[in-house]
């Protein structure tokens, strides 16, 4: 029977991360299912949902231990369960783009949960703009909408909020 384990890992960027936990992985027989991996700073972070046996899973969690202090990484293993399907559920994508300032992620992560949205991902980043040098910040989330809302309604709120903090934004339908 296939078991499911969610592994986080953060420790100082270098090459040979990635090999090192994922050799360990395969090593014990491990399937990665989903990751996520990225440069934070001067650290690596990586997220990973691994499925296996028990046996599988329980070899790595005790072989992980032993890559994470020899790789300098902090690792954490936690048993988990296929997430439920949720058909009343519509999945959104949102992008924004704005001037980096404090409080981005937490408005908009505010802007859905008082309206019972569930964020599926997220992703940021900041950089310069291209001719000016101005710092930006970017933003890609999916959603999940729940079908009884009205998206017309939905999408004319957040377009206000977002007009009210100055950001570019754009929610549309994912497609595929």
């Amino acid at each position: 029977m296939q078991q499911l384990t969610v592994i986080t890992a953060v420790g100082g960027d270098r090459p040979g991360v990635v090999h090192d936990l994922t050799k360990a992985v395969l090593e014990c027989g491990g399937n990665i299912v989903e990751s996520r991996m990225a440069a934070l700073g001067a650290d690596f972070a990586m997220l990973l949902l691994v499925s296996g046996n028990w046996h599988t899973l329980a070899r790595l969690e005790s072989e992980l231990k032993k890559v994470g202090q020899d790789s300098d990484l902090t690792v954490t293993i936690k048993r988990t369960e296929l997430r439920p399907g949720r058909e009343d559920m519509l999945p959104y994508a949102v992008d924004v783009i704005c001037l980096d300032q404090p409080g981005i992620v937490f408005n908009l992560a505010s802007f859905f949960s008082t309206r019972d949205i569930d964020i599926a991902e997220l992703n940021t980043r900041s950089y310069a703009a291209a001719h000016t040098g101005a710092p930006m910040f970017a933003v890609q989330m999916t959603i999940n909408v729940p079908a009884g809302i009205q998206i017309a309604a939905l999408r004319d709120e957040f377009m206000e909020f977002c007009d009210q903090l100055n950001l570019d934004a754009i929610m549309e339908p994912v497609k595929g």
